[in-house]
């Protein structure tokens, strides 16, 4: 068979010597040079082991379209475990604790979980940017420093119910330099040999150092939750995972680690090249604003604003396009498999670089121009499936997505409705600042007050009521939004004259009832079914079941961010009812999570109930929301 593009081998020192002649400054620089040398594939040999990268589009897409490939901790993630263990980030497949904490976790960080997280996202976005104004529009700004303390900042207080203070310090928070540290450290041991780590005497007890003051502060944020009586203990992230069954207590440690790390360091590289692409076209950067003043004028954001800066959200995705700030990952086929043509054997890592990928020209025009129309709405469907994958693939992908894109919301709003922006060099070049993720390094700006400090608002809240006649609710879901919603609808329905039932799909496979109505709410998992959901679908997609006498509906979730399997398994089960002689009640619901997830469920709901029992009291003009600890839930 065909042999994989790229440098021979040497004797012994493998491709050591074309790495180190090579020019490029950072990994990324690397693959995209050899990248454009040998075309969408090639491989080189290191301490022994052949590496391969394939980051063309038509690659990827036979990798990522295909179960047998899954996600492998490479390398450098194997050198990051000694500080994040078995979290979600950095566990093998098969570990059990990544399951568990998969499922427990999810629902936290699912788009109706966004509501609760809002309020923690514009407090500290309000104290980077008084801290700002106050020190006036002469003061040096260091645009990836001060993202840093932000975004730290704001997954500690949402996640974790803890205040670290970073903008009443000169110093950043000792886990920055720690983290920061040890994740060049990981890198830099990957590619080293064993026999020359051991020499590095001092580096490995700095190494060793920082990851015992990352330990030290997890640990504590564990001790004092721990001490709060539990009328004060916040229902927030660390609060499931130390109240549920599943976690042993080292693992916890390691999701803390986690989530410290990969939620704020992504995020803050990705506001910092945001602000980097603006500054350097003016002309988008004035739409942002026009955008920003129509929604926003002078008071603070809200929640329900969020649905009305969309092309922020264009800019964003655009952002992560051209520098994606988790820039690679790994995937290893189950057995020996060919891919576009060559062979590669199961014990193989196969890294995608997304920096190569996101600028194929087989699908983007002119792939080097920052266009934030590429992911306007009418658009987006016209991106491939596989294109664009800066938060991972599959069961493995970030589970922080919505969090970090509304948070990045939020702060580019404010950002742009408080100030107008000037960079202190006018002649500054993009270089790249380089750990496990990706950020500019050196942009520093001066800041000019434009807007009065906006004020608050609050939005109020209501309760509800109780009744008997049969409904069933079903629902498939792994992030909790479509159960939390299936929830909402069962827990209202007790009002209206019902007895509700509410259930994930799969415990009523080939257990339909015909004496109520069954109401289903699913998600796509990457266009495949819930985890929940799994065998219901295969039930009724190859059994062929009559369901004539059933009445059902069928409510969908999903993000065109994925537009290619967008409401593919919501369609499936509704075509498939009916197909099998069910009675549709209404047309199938669309939620979409990018654009106005909680507008879609209230232009749905209102018209369910006068549906479903028009003997009953009329309902309400829209669906009243009570915030909860999980999700928004109806009263």
């Amino acid at each position: 068979m065909t042999t994989i593009p790229g440098p021979k081998p040497l004797p012994l020192l493998g491709n050591l010597t074309s790495v180190l002649a090579a020019n490029a400054q950072t990994n990324v620089d690397f693959a995209r040079e050899y990248h454009e040398k040998y075309g969408p594939i090639f491989a080189m040999t290191l301490a022994g082991q052949r590496m391969i990268f394939a980051s063309g589009h038509a690659l990827v897409a036979e990798m990522c379209g295909d179960p047998g490939w899954s996600k492998s901790v490479h390398a450098t993630l194997a050198e990051v475990r000694a500080f994040a263990g078995d979290g979600l980030f950095t566990a093998h497949n098969d570990e059990p604790n990544w399951a568990t904490a998969h499922r427990l976790l999810m629902p936290a960080f699912g788009p109706l979980a966004m509501k609760d997280h809002f309020p923690a996202m514009l407090d500290i976005a309000d104290q980077m940017f008084t801290r700002w104004a106050r020190f006036g529009p002469e003061a040096v700004i260091d645009v990836g420093d001060d993202m840093t303390r932000l975004t730290l900042d704001t997954i500690a207080l949402a996640a974790f119910g803890l205040r670290l203070n970073s903008f009443y310090s000169e110093q950043t928070h000792p886990f920055v330099g720690a983290m920061t540290r040890s994740l060049v450290e990981a890198g830099a041991r990957s590619e080293r040999l064993p026999a020359v780590q051991a020499l590095m005497l001092g580096t490995n007890r700095r190494y060793r150092t920082d990851i015992a003051t990352m330990r030290e502060i997890t640990e504590r944020i564990v001790a004092d939750r721990i001490a709060q009586p539990a009328e004060d203990r916040p229902a927030d992230l660390l609060e499931r995972m130390l109240t549920t069954d599943g976690l042993p207590a080292e693992n916890i440690q390691y999701q803390l680690a986690t989530f410290l790390i990969a939620g704020h360091e992504t995020t803050s590289g990705l506001l910092t090249f945001a602000t980097h692409e603006l500054l350097a076209h003016p002309e988008l950067l004035r739409r942002a604003r026009r955008a920003v003043d129509e929604v926003l004028g002078d008071r603070l954001p809200t929640f329900e604003d969020l649905t009305g800066l969309g092309y922020l959200g264009q800019i964003l995705r655009e952002t992560l396009r051209l520098h994606p700030t988790a820039p690679a990952f790994a995937l290893k086929p189950d057995q020996n498999r060919t891919l576009g043509g060559y062979e590669v054997s199961a014990d193989e890592d196969v890294l995608v670089m997304l920096p190569v990928l996101h600028r194929d020209p087989a699908v983007w025009d002119d792939p080097d121009t920052f266009d934030p129309d590429r992911f306007a709405p009418d658009r987006m469907a016209q991106i491939p499936e596989y294109a664009w994958m800066p938060f991972g693939h599959g069961a493995r992908a970030c589970i922080g997505r919505s969090f970090a894109l509304q948070e990045a919301t939020v702060v580019l709003a404010m950002m742009l409705q408080r100030f107008d922006l000037q960079r202190c060099d006018p002649d500054y070049e993009l270089h790249i600042q380089e750990t496990l993720t990706i950020k500019p390094k050196d942009l520093t700006v001066r800041a000019t007050p434009r807007t009065p400090r906006p004020v608050t608002t609050v939005t109020p809240q209501i309760a509800q009521a109780a009744g008997d006649r049969p409904m069933l609710v079903l629902y498939g879901s792994n992030g909790g939004s479509s159960e939390s919603l299936a929830r909402t609808i069962a827990a209202d329905s007790a009002g209206r004259g019902f007895a509700a039932t509410v259930a994930p799909l799969d415990e009523h496979t080939d257990d339909l009832p015909v004496d109520g109505p069954v109401v289903i709410v699913t998600a796509s998992y990457n266009g495949n079914p819930p985890d929940n959901a799994a065998r219901f679908v295969t039930w009724l997609t190859t059994t062929k079941p009559d369901l004539t006498g059933i009445e059902y509906l069928v409510l969908g979730c999903g993000s065109l961010d994925w537009a290619a399997t967008y409401q593919k398994i919501p369609t499936l089960i509704d075509e498939a009812m009916a197909a099998a002689g069910a009675h549709r009640l209404r047309d199938r619901g669309v939620i979409d999570a990018r654009t106005d997830f909680f507008g879609d469920w209230e232009r749905w709901y209102e018209g369910l109930w006068p549906l479903l029992a028009p003997g009953c009291s009329p309902a309400p003009a829209g669906p009243r929301f009570r915030v909860s600890s999980q999700a928004v839930v109806l009263e």
